[in-house]
């Protein structure tokens, strides 16, 4: 875009220009800044990453390219970026270093989670920006390795007060999504006025005005089409006005012209460019000895290939441009390209390299060959244990397209289409399965072949979508491998569970399936719940929940394995819920929680937090589900979902009475319901809006409210607390009628139960529809046996109904001692809503009541609140930002401005204040 390589002023580019001087005064003075730029080949990218190369004085710089032959090698993009700051990664925690290093290769380990990878590159980009200012430029993003983009999403969307910027440059359009969700600079053409300016700093002979006017046209202001395409035109065409103007694409114009200038060069170096092309890395020492392998004279191939001005040999070998890549790749043909290939796989060495190898046998390959297929196949191993689930998926896929037997080539598209599901390719792993389903498969690759199919399914469309198939593969698991079966099924009736109401099957065909499947002799705990549950669908609750709970005590009190864990516990968690049991649901989602943290599933972390912050709001620690919700946010931020918050808002806010935040929890929740309809949704959100109107005391909309979450029984949870809600509207509305077969129904659930909080939320329904003495003794049960556990938000409400009742009764004294007890819980609780309406009914009695001043820590954002309590519960810095994906400095910045507005001046002034709900009750 400048003639003669100057950044003073690059031409047309001054706004584009300011931004990143903005981006790099921010870094200078300790603000983290990130920058993608989009726009199509040729229209400047390249060059305004050089321009913030050239303006970043006083930083240290990084750079990547993505290259599109290495989109399928896992964390080679990430690598090339980290590779210079690796002398930085012993200083990491040894979680984060042991999956950094995992992940690149230099040691083997179990496979790295990628959001744990993401942390560590965060700390590693965050440690060097606290030295001085780090600058990462990422060229030609849209060909970065999937798993390399992801990482790389992630760091940016965590960055904050770590003196760190990201620029990334994108070529638009793309087939793919490339590093999405980020703050975009528009890179456009050039006006008219400067495309004549560039052109004119080009041509050096006569040009017709009405060629220049047809040039600027075509071109569009594109730079480098503006400075190359005039090269393609013979002397007579530059005066010529009627050379007729291409109608292909630009970028394909003028790769092109550069396919023409690669052509004209003499054979030995054409066939070095082409090996230059085919070795994405730019190993000067790797192409000097495949061109020696090749036969080519290398010191007058790279004279001739320098002297043209499409490619550079100095430390690495670097290409003008993409294009000039492609195009290079291009002019070598079918078999140049293969000799090229055979040549860097020849001299890659097999110790250090075994996967880039293996990747040049397969494009060197001309048709099918079982050894480079089995070497691939290796790869894939290899990249899965480094958790490159993307790259295993290409390799293996290139495997089976080599492999000539065609059962083994069926049973690997399977493996493939598998490890294509995990990386996300929902498309691409449907069309292996359908060519692994072509080959012989045996019985147990059929199973796993329709258990793909109904995970694909779910994941893509709902889990409706999958759960026929799911179901499928259950049955076909049962005589081949019982464990298989029974997780399937498992998986079958919890997604049956999260699609609520369908037109036809659902739970109750799941159930029936799991009760005519054979049972082993001595049944586990596994067997128990799923029996358990089974039975409940199909012959009643009352038939099922004492397995369940005995199920569920094995679940608390016997050790639990990680794979075990993580596939059961979250059933169990439910359940536990739905039983009534809160002492199994308060261990078993925090062990949930632990486990998913301690083992890196942060797959699973975010369902883990929810289930977790369900527990805690009943028990009446709403600041400790602040807590979860924060966390559970961040991972949500990191992967650019904000399901996570919504959920969690829709959870804790009603219980607070806050009327907006609820309701936009509950429209974002219901958004989200009507595209992939999922019934569970519908429940949630009513018992919220429940929940939210009983709190307010607009006990119409209560009831409406409560009615629709009672429409699917057999989603149990969220359905039974949505009957506790009903019977409460309904006996304030003075219609206790309309809720006597409500009650009935939680009575004889209850029974079933035994537990003090089913018992206790019996007797407090059936107070609210009774009167005199039966109204009183029973709400008095209710207070005692919610009072043995550990569900105080219930009990409060008990004790704020009892009084509701004895002040209706003319019982003032008595109404006051319950009335204040119910104030003094849910004030403390942070009932908001609730404990206003005790305080109306106290007042009513005659009392006086002082209204609560607002705490000093109030003034807290939530993200502070959660870096405050994890402080005050002795986590360093390093073990906070792990915690919320977040670097130290930025837990740093956000303690400072703690201590600013809490009036304090070190860490353990923090424990002093008794911060409610710290991290540790979470």
């Amino acid at each position: 875009m400048t003639s003669r390589g100057s950044f003073a002023g690059l031409l047309g580019r001054r706004n584009e220009c300011r931004v990143l001087d903005d981006l790099l005064a921010g870094a200078r003075s300790g603000r983290s800044g990130v920058m993608v730029l989009r726009g199509e080949a040729g229209i400047g990218k390249t060059e305004l990453l050089n321009y913030v190369f050239e303006r970043a004085t006083g930083c240290r710089i990084v750079r990547a390219a993505g290259v599109q032959s290495e989109m399928e090698l896992s964390y080679a993009g990430l690598h090339q970026l980290c590779a210079p700051l690796l002398g930085g990664i012993n200083d990491l925690p040894e979680p984060q270093r042991d999956a950094l290093c995992t992940a690149f290769g230099l040691r083997g380990g179990e496979t790295p989670d990628r959001f744990l990878v993401g942390l560590a590159t965060l700390s590693l980009l965050a440690d060097v920006g606290g030295d001085q200012p780090l600058v990462c430029l990422v060229d030609d993003a849209q060909w970065l390795d999937d798993v390399s983009a992801q990482t790389l999403e992630f760091v940016a969307r965590r960055l904050f007060a770590e003196s760190v910027v990201l620029v990334f440059a994108v070529r638009e359009p793309t087939a793919r999504k490339s590093i999405g969700g980020l703050p975009e600079l528009p890179v456009k053409g050039l006006t008219e006025s400067d495309s004549r300016k560039l052109l004119d700093s080009v041509v050096t002979g006569p040009l017709d005005d009405r060629v220049r006017s047809r040039i600027v046209a075509e071109t569009r202001g594109n730079p480098l089409a503006l400075l190359e395409l005039p090269g393609g035109l013979a002397p007579v065409d530059m005066t010529d006005a009627f050379v007729r103007p291409d109608a292909r694409l630009l970028s394909s114009q003028i790769e092109q012209g550069f396919l023409r200038r690669v052509q004209s060069l003499p054979a030995e170096t054409q066939r070095l460019l082409v090996t230059a092309a085919a070795e994405p890395v730019g190993d000067v020492t790797l192409l000097r000895r495949a061109a020696g392998r090749l036969g080519i004279d290398v010191d007058a191939a790279v004279e001739h290939a320098e002297t043209s001005g499409l490619i550079t040999f100095g430390t690495w070998v670097r290409f003008r441009h993409p294009l000039v890549r492609s195009a290079a790749y291009r002019a070598g043909g079918r078999d140049g390209r293969r000799e090229a290939h055979r040549a860097l796989a020849d001299t890659t060495d097999t110790q250090l390299d075994p996967d880039r190898r293996a990747w040049h046998l397969a494009c060197a390959a001309a048709g099918p060959d079982e050894t480079v297929a089995a070497e691939l196949e290796r790869s894939a191993d290899r990249a899965q244990a480094r958790g490159g689930i993307a790259a295993a998926a290409a390799f293996l896929d290139r495997a089976a397209e080599l492999t000539p037997d065609p059962a083994r080539r069926g049973a690997r598209a399977l493996a493939a289409a598998q490890a294509k599901y995990r990386a996300g390719a929902f498309d691409a792993a449907r069309e292996l399965a359908d060519a692994a389903e072509l080959g012989p498969l045996d019985d147990l690759g059929a199973a796993q072949s329709t258990l793909l199919r109904g995970q694909i399914m779910s994941a893509s469309k709902s889990a409706s979508a999958g759960l026929p198939l799911l179901l499928e593969a259950a049955k076909r698991f049962e005589p081949l491998d019982a464990r298989r079966a029974r997780e399937t099924y498992r998986d079958a009736i919890y997604a049956a569970l999260t699609a609520g109401r369908l037109p036809k099957g659902g739970v109750r065909e799941v159930a029936k399936a799991v009760l005519s499947a054979p049972r082993p002799a001595e049944p586990t705990r596994d067997d128990l719940l799923l029996t358990g549950l089974a039975r409940v669908a199909t012959e009643g609750y009352a038939a099922g929940t004492p397995m369940l709970l005995k199920a569920l005590a094995a679940f608390r009190t016997d050790e639990v394995s990680g794979a075990e864990g993580l596939g059961w516990l979250p059933l169990a968690c439910r359940l536990a819920h739905s039983t009534w049991d809160f002492e199994s649901w308060s261990v078993l989602s925090a062990g949930l929680v632990d486990l998913a943290r301690e083992t890196g599933a942060l797959s699973v972390l975010p369902s883990a937090l929810l289930l977790r912050l369900s527990n805690r709001v009943f028990a009446g620690n709403l600041a400790g589900a602040d807590s979860l919700v924060v966390e559970a946010t961040a991972i949500g931020e990191a992967t650019g979902s904000r399901f996570f918050a919504h959920y969690g808002a829709l959870v804790v806010e009603p219980w607070r009475g806050r009327e907006t935040e609820t309701r936009r929890a509950i429209e974002a929740i219901t958004q989200d319901f009507l595209l992939r309809g999922e019934g569970k949704v519908g429940t949630a959100t009513q018992w919220a809006a429940a929940v939210l109107y009983n709190g307010l005391g607009r006990y119409e909309e209560a009831y409406e409210a409560a009615k629709r979450g009672c429409e699917n029984p057999q989603e149990l949870g969220l359905y039974l607390q949505s009957m506790v809600e009903l019977i409460e509207a309904a006996a304030r509305l003075g219609r206790p009628e309309d809720a006597t077969e409500t009650v009935r129904t939680i009575h004889d659930m209850a029974q079933a139960s035994g537990t003090d909080w089913a018992l206790g939320t019996s007797a407090r329904a059936r107070a609210l529809v009774s009167d005199g003495q039966a109204a009183d003794a029973l709400y008095r049960e209710a207070i005692e046996r919610l009072g043995n556990t550990e569900v105080k938000t219930e009990l409060a409400r008990a004790h704020l109904l009892y009084g509701e009742w004895l002040r209706r009764e003319n019982r003032r004294a008595d109404a006051r001692v319950h009335l204040a007890a119910a104030h003094e819980m849910l004030r403390q609780i942070g009932a908001e809503a609730f404990a206003e309406r005790a305080r109306r009914e106290l007042q009513a009695t005659g009392a006086k009541v002082r209204k609560r001043s607002a705490a000093t820590h109030e003034a807290l954002t939530p993200q502070e609140a959660q870096i405050a309590r994890l402080a005050a519960d002795g986590l360093t810095n390093p073990e906070i930002g792990a915690t919320l994906f977040i670097s130290p400095h930025t837990v740093e910045w956000h303690l400072r401005k703690v201590f600013s507005k809490l009036g304090i001046s070190s860490r353990k002034e923090i424990r002093a204040l008794r911060l409610e709900g710290e991290a540790t009750s979470a």
